[in-house]
């Protein structure tokens, strides 16, 4: 498939390809949509087998994130960033190039975090453009994301039990974690918190133990992670790991973790999954608690606020799980319908010529 198909196939309005040889910046920006606002989403550095793969990472990213924004009720569009290369590459001259591609754009893409980047990546490409969120509290930011897309994730767990067994609380339950890096290991503190089980796997050992001498639990293989005997899958990693290799060994009743792109097949694995009874989150639902904290630091409301209405996934995921029950469709499919409807809405109110926020 060519480059314009798999942007047609998915809706996107723009693909930017970055280059300074200079600093050896090779970077792709992905616009989905900005039927809500500017475009928003985070920015990663990873070693891709190669170019294709950068691009299909950055049209599914920058969709989810026009997706998540809509579920969260913000005033943005979706997008995303990828830089190639060993996150060894990374340094102030890489970081102030690609920021300079952002400020090109002139406000339609606004970056921040993503796998690999970090607050203080964010500040030095502030140094470049105003359009970048999620920088240091020094400097006027929010700070890194990662507490937010927890606490909405742990709202998002809550819900999912509340609907299987009736009751959201944590307190006995059993929750397997893959990935235990900053969003990992803020939901893992918040479950153990609320006084359930873990059991957490990381391609890193030292993440890994942080977790156990911390909060205790189980470590486990990477390869033992879809069998665990628990009460929820959350995947807080990479993508693509729910599929049809993974999902018959699924014997958990809930999946709901913080990692993008969870399903490998969105529409067939969410259906795989309704049919072997596994209720899944949707992940760009309950993940939006960072995307929530980073909107609101663009539009002046503190942390704190961010937080109260990260905790709304609870309720949203709840609605989600009732719209795709009464009408027999797949939880995955009700969030993409709710997310449609409100995009379809505004677009409708902006032809009409009522202006947006931005």
């Amino acid at each position: 498939m060519g480059v314009f198909e798999g942007m047609a196939g998915l809706g996107h309005e723009q693909l930017v390809f970055c280059r300074d040889e200079a600093v050896g910046l090779r970077a792709i920006i992905g616009i989905h949509s900005t039927a809500l606002g500017p475009a928003i989403g985070g920015l990663r550095i990873y070693n891709y087998l190669d170019e294709s793969d950068a691009i299909r990472d950055v049209l599914r990213l920058s969709r989810g994130m026009t997706y998540k924004a809509a579920m969260a009720g913000l005033d943005f569009g979706g997008g995303q960033a990828v830089i190639l290369g060993d996150p060894s590459i990374k340094d102030e001259a890489l970081l102030r190039a690609f920021g300079r591609h952002v400020e090109s754009l002139g406000g339609r893409y606004i970056t921040a975090e993503d796998m690999n980047t970090t607050v203080e990546d964010m500040s030095w490409i502030r140094r470049e453009t105003r359009w970048v969120t999620g920088f240091s509290q020094q400097l006027g930011g929010s700070g890194h994301p990662a507490r937010a897309t927890a606490w909405g994730t742990y709202q998002g767990i809550r819900a999912c039990l509340e609907v299987v067994h009736g009751s959201p609380e944590v307190a006995g339950r059993t929750v397997a974690i893959q990935g235990v890096g900053a969003v990992g290991y803020e939901l893992a503190r918040y479950l153990h918190e609320g006084g359930a089980r873990l059991v957490v796997c990381d391609i890193s050992e030292r993440k890994v133990r942080r977790v156990l001498d911390e909060l205790g639990g189980e470590a486990i293989d990477e390869d033992d992670f879809y069998g665990a005997d628990v009460d929820v899958l959350a995947p807080c990693a990479i993508g693509g790991v729910i599929n049809r290799a993974t999902i018959p060994l699924i014997r958990a009743p809930i999946v709901a973790g913080a990692a993008n792109n969870q399903l490998d097949d969105p529409e067939g694995d969410a259906r795989l999954l309704a049919e072997a009874g596994i209720t899944y989150a949707p992940d760009y639902v309950v993940n939006a608690g960072g995307l929530i904290q980073v909107c609101g630091e663009l539009v002046g409301y503190p942390v704190e606020q961010a937080m109260a209405d990260a905790g709304g996934i609870f309720d949203t995921v709840k609605r989600v799980i009732n719209r795709a029950r009464a009408r027999g469709i797949t939880t995955a499919a009700a969030a993409d319908e709710i997310a449609e409807e409100r995009i379809a809405r505004v677009t409708g109110l902006r032809r009409l010529g009522l202006p947006g926020r931005w």
